[in-house]
């Protein structure tokens, strides 16, 4: 049931982006912008599909372990994709001490699992494996395939609207189907709009891959336990907001980034007290 909600939220989403693409590229060149960001829309739909693991892999500087490098967390994705009676997913662990994780790829078959160093230090046995049960669910669920795929054209769209916002400013003065205002407006609402898609799907698959990752595993409360723990590591250790970890952060299971205030309002994740309540109550919910 989740897999085709999402193959059809996936859908939708690139519509969505694609359009906004095509907008940018209308509002930049007229006729001619039209079809040279039809062909970005195109390209970065094709380009996502297939390399977006590759891109989030690289933007954490992540390697590859076998299980003599993590024997326990080589262990712990064998038995649970054991259970699921998935593939095992490639495993890899990012260099930092900002605690985290995060799945990427297409699919369950071309699908990897990452860690940061941080958060492999910071939790035990049960939380880590709450946390990879929350994170093979995004790929059981192919959801990762949208997260992935609203990273990459979120960033087409930004980097479009950029261009709308200076390219009046720089010779285009007598190309008659320029639109200035218009330009400006896509330079303002792209990139919000191109987050709140982004934002909006983020969010709803978090809870998701929280429920079906705690019924994998069997424990809810390991995995809550696991999310207040991070929820305190993310903040004493944040991860340095560059534009290639930006675009990953979605994908990650907790928000990397220091975020209070405002700024939490446009973050991708769920609050983890919310999310939190939610797994003690399916935990009462197994329990009766």
């Amino acid at each position: 049931m989740h897999r085709y909600h999402n193959g059809l939220k996936t859908g939708l989403l690139l519509v969505v982006l694609s359009a906004l693409i095509m907008i940018a590229g209308l509002a930049i060149g007229g006729r001619t912008g039209l079809i040279i960001a039809f062909g970005i829309a195109l390209a970065t739909n094709g380009f996502a599909y297939f390399n977006s693991d590759k891109l989030a892999l690289r933007s954490m500087k992540a390697y590859p372990v076998s299980p003599a490098d993590q024997p326990v967390l080589y262990r712990v994705v064998s038995e649970l994709s054991s259970a699921a009676g998935q593939p095992m997913p490639r495993l890899f662990v990012s260099p930092t001490d900002a605690p985290n994780a995060f799945a990427t790829g297409r699919n369950p078959e071309h699908a990897a699992v990452c860690c940061t160093e941080g958060i492999l230090q910071l939790l035990d046995e049960r939380e880590l494996r709450g946390v990879l049960g929350h994170e093979l669910s995004h790929v059981y669920n192919r959801d990762i395939l949208i997260a992935s795929v609203a990273a990459t054209l979120a960033a087409a769209v930004i980097f479009l609207a950029h261009l709308a916002f200076y390219l009046p400013f720089f010779g285009g003065g007598n190309d008659e189907d320029r639109n200035p205002l218009g330009a400006l407006l896509v330079a303002i609402l792209g990139p919000i709009a191109a987050t709140l898609i982004q934002l909006s799907i983020s969010r709803s698959r978090e809870y998701q891959a929280d429920q079906s990752g705690a019924r994998l595993t069997g424990d809810p409360l390991a995995l809550a336990s696991a999310l207040a723990k991070l929820e305190q590591g993310t903040r004493a250790r944040p991860l340095a907001p560059t534009p290639t970890v930006q675009t990953t952060s979605a994908l990650m299971i907790a928000n990397p980034f220091n975020a209070r205030g405002m700024s939490q309002l446009f973050s991708t994740h769920p609050p983890i007290p919310e999310r939190i309540a939610r797994l003690q109550e399916l935990a009462r919910e197994l329990a009766r």
